[in-house]
């Protein structure tokens, strides 16, 4: 009666399916993982190319109130035309600065001293929600119904 069993313990045939079953779980959620990751940055990439290409839309503007709503419309129109239809103006931020010397003005449209050096800036953010395939509000930095908020920024100083 030992025999058989003796025999069974010393035969390796099939400790690989062993082995493939108990790592199988551990690779598959690897691939998934790396494939969220590089969809989550494909995604990260598109959005700012759009804020890129909106701000090369709008140069020839001057920075007023149109323009300020124009680089709105203009991030939304390049985020659909991405693939983002969930993009509306409520997840853009444009920003529009001048620095003297380096230093932050609180007024745009103002010019700095003749001795200082003078920058204006404009910036664009372009939010969108991405959704990976197994969401869960328990990974690090997700929101609280599993996605997370990618931006897509982009600036340019215009003088």
């Amino acid at each position: 009666m030992r025999r058989p069993f003796s025999k069974l313990a010393r035969d390796e045939r099939g400790a690989s399916i062993i082995e493939m079953g108990l790592l199988l779980p551990v690779l598959a959620t690897v691939v998934i993982g790396v494939a969220d990751v590089s969809r989550a940055y494909s995604q990260k990439l598109l959005l700012e190319q759009a804020a890129y290409r909106a701000i090369e839309k709008v140069q020839q503007y001057y920075t007023t109130e149109s323009t300020y709503n124009t680089l709105k419309s203009e991030v939304v129109s390049a985020a659909t035309a991405a693939g983002f239809s969930d993009v509306t103006a409520s997840n853009v931020t444009v920003d529009f600065w001048l620095e003297c010397d380096g230093v932050r003005q609180t007024t745009y449209d103002m010019n700095c001293s003749s001795s200082q050096v003078q920058a204006r800036w404009i910036s664009v953010d372009v939010t969108h929600n991405f959704t990976p395939m197994f969401a869960s509000s328990k990974w690090p930095g997700s929101n609280t119904d599993g996605s997370y908020t990618l931006h897509g920024r982009a600036g340019l100083r215009t003088q």
